[in-house]
Order: C-alpha cells, then sequence, then structure tokens
C-alpha cells in the first residue's frame, strides 16, 4: 500500500467537506459532544481500513473553551503492508464557528512525527510546528485568507449552517504547507442506503487542489442525511494513487448544544 494512504484515509474523514461559518448565533442542532461516526475505507475495491471521528467533551485549548473533534485513521491489520495508526484533532470552538487550531500525530510504518497548528486572527495566520521522532522541531509562520480553517472544522461547519438543495458553498482550507479554497456543489437528493438504514440524502461534488498521488482524477462525490444532523454516510473520491470508497457503518448521535451552553462544563 502507498505510504499517502493515509493521507486519504485521514483527509477524506476528517473532512474533505466544507462551507461559509455558520454564524455564532445560530444554535448547534447538527453535532455535539458525545457524537461518534465510525467508516469503512475501501481502496481499489479492497478493506484497507477504518476512520473514527468522534466529538469530544469541552475542554481548554489555548485559553479558550473547544470541543476536541478526534479522528482515528487504522490501516486494516490483515494487509500487512505499512502499518497506519494516524490521528487527527481540531479544536473546534463551537460559539465562534470555527477551529483554533490543529494537532496531528503521524505513525506509520513504524515511524512517528507530529504537526501543531495554531490558527490566529481568526484564521489569517497559521503556526506551524513541525517534528519527526528524535529530530528538532521545525517551526513556521504562515499568511492565510480570512477564515481559514483545516478540513475536519470545515467539514464540521458545513453541518453545522445546513446544506441546501442547489446551494454552492467555498472556504479556504490550510493543510499546513499548502492554502487553497475548496468549493462544494450540492446536486440533488436521492435515496441510498446506508448503517442507518434507507435515507433521502445530499448529493454533494467536492473540488479540491490536491497535488501529486492524492491529485484526484474527478470531483469527489460526497453524500449527507437531508435531516438536521447531515451526517456524511458515503464518501467517494478517485485520486492518482487509486480509487476510495469510505461507508459509514456505525452511528452514534452526541447531546446537541444551544449557543448557550457551550461555555459549560
Amino acid at each position: 500500500m502507498h505510504r499517502r494512504f493515509k493521507g486519504a484515509i485521514v483527509g477524506l474523514l476528517s473532512g474533505m467537506i466544507f462551507s461559509s461559518v455558520a454564524t455564532a448565533q445560530e444554535a448547534n442542532k447538527a453535532f455535539g459532544p458525545g457524537e461518534q461516526s465510525l467508516y469503512r475505507v475501501q481502496y481499489l475495491g479492497m478493506t484497507a481500513g477504518t476512520a473514527q471521528i468522534t466529538v469530544g467533551a469541552p475542554m481548554k485549548q489555548w485559553g479558550q473553551q473547544v470541543w476536541p473533534i478526534v479522528s482515528l485513521a487504522k490501516s486494516d491489520p490483515a494487509l500487512g503492508v505499512w502499518p497506519i495508526k494516524d490521528k487527527f484533532v481540531t479544536y473546534w470552538q463551537a460559539e465562534a464557528q470555527r477551529s483554533l487550531g490543529s494537532d496531528f500525530f503521524v505513525d506509520e510504518n513504524n515511524k512517528r512525527r507530529r504537526q501543531r497548528i495554531k490558527l490566529q486572527d481568526e484564521g489569517r495566520t497559521a503556526h506551524v510546528i513541525r517534528q519527526h521522532e528524535g529530530a528538532a522541531p521545525v517551526e513556521a509562520t504562515h499568511e492565510l485568507p480570512a477564515g481559514s480553517m483545516d478540513m475536519a472544522a470545515a467539514a464540521f461547519a458545513l453541518r453545522s449552517r445546513g446544506i441546501a438543495e442547489g446551494q454552492e458553498y467555498t472556504c479556504p482550507v490550510f493543510t499546513g504547507r499548502k492554502s487553497f479554497t475548496l468549493r462544494a456543489k450540492v446536486e440533488g437528493r436521492q435515496r441510498l442506503r446506508t448503517a442507518l438504514g434507507e435515507r433521502e440524502v445530499f448529493r454533494v461534488k467536492l473540488q479540491t487542489e490536491f497535488s501529486e498521488k492524492l491529485q484526484t482524477r474527478r470531483d469527489i462525490v460526497a453524500y449527507f442525511t437531508t435531516d438536521s444532523s447531515h451526517v456524511p454516510v458515503r464518501i467517494e473520491a478517485d485520486f492518482a494513487l487509486g480509487s476510495i470508497v469510505a461507508e459509514l457503518t456505525e452511528y452514534k448521535q452526541g447531546r446537541l448544544w444551544a449557543m448557550g451552553e457551550v461555555q459549560g462544563g
């Protein structure tokens, strides 16, 4: 399995979906602490691993109240090639409907590294620290378009704002090295068999600007339930490294908090 497969899992399931940022006055009716989603990831038609996304309990990060949104990507042990166990955490500030930054813990083929991004000035500046195991950290500062977020945070911003048929959305996304604008278009509704039963879903086309092995051959397609939770139940992507399909297999709803509650412990 190619070493960039881990990037496809984490990037895809952590949030290759996006939108304009929701206003702070809106109630968060889509998700809350305790929500957990488990996905089966298929690579070239074979089960290659899983991705689990959990909205954690309120905590303090950089002196501010956040919900840690934790994405875990694991390769299937049966494959026996290039073991992957990655963890990505975005620190979601529910009241402002944005992320304060992220931590990315990479563990692949028994080699480890870490990347921390701290977003400042409402997403206009990013301070990045990268460190390979056993090496000194490397720091850099990047100037970004206003409102920039990581992909995981952008996905939850879309869910929180809401999805409407025929609408188009854009959001500046920063990966830690590259900044670009992601675009989404809601093409329509259809019925789809899911782990939640047969559901009506929105079909959403996504345009990205990834390069090299993660460059897409066609637009990514994501399916979200049309209810207020807008749960992503299936994602289809055709990268240069091969086709990937992620399907929801288990889902647990979290507590739906109103904005007046987000500062509570």
